[in-house]
């Protein structure tokens, strides 16, 4: 193997290692159908190995790994948006479309989550990036830096977002 395979496949082992979860997870923000997830999953790994040989350490391994993520993601949406034309809605508007069921009576966390998820998948691409982003613990400055919006254009989407979901799970206003 030459230097730069031995190079891209320690990368690649590095990436999959930390962030294969995340990875996964945003599989499931991007796509609701389990087959097609482990799909998209997959163009996920793909992507990244073909993308190594061009990382230069010019920023951390996580933005980068997240970069292309969401960008294989969003292709992958909009593939999809091509073959079926999806209901998405704008950021305030997720938070206040009914479910169904009134909030009091859903039953444990699994629940909750599930409606999350929901919720998140029917946000245009950009504000499901931001929001799977948060979600996997990143602050506004990095995921700034993963999407190239300014962190104050992040902060406000994500302060939105939690506000309005906050009163559609009945909890009062967001902190």
């Amino acid at each position: 193997m030459t230097e730069g395979g031995a190079k891209t496949e320690e990368l690649y082992r590095r990436a999959a290692g930390e962030f294969g979860a995340g990875l996964a997870r945003l599989a499931g923000v991007y796509e609701s159908n389990p087959e097609r997830q482990r799909d998209l999953l997959q163009e996920v790994h793909l992507a990244l190995w073909r993308s190594l040989d061009r990382f230069k350490g010019e920023c951390s391994l996580r933005t980068w790994v997240y970069r292309i993520a969401h960008n294989v993601a969003a292709s992958h949406v909009l593939r999809e948006r091509r073959a079926q034309i999806g209901n998405w809605v704008e950021l305030e508007e997720a938070a206040l479309m009914p479910d169904g069921q009134d909030v009091e009576t859903q039953v444990g966390e699994d629940r909750i989550r599930q409606r999350l998820l929901e919720m998140i998948q029917q946000l245009r691409l950009p504000d499901r990036q931001i929001m799977h982003l948060y979600l996997e613990g990143c602050d506004a400055a990095t995921i700034a830096e993963i999407t190239q919006f300014s962190p104050a254009n992040v902060a406000t989407k994500i302060h939105r977002l939690k506000a309005r979901l906050a009163r559609a799970f009945g909890e009062g206003d967001a902190p």
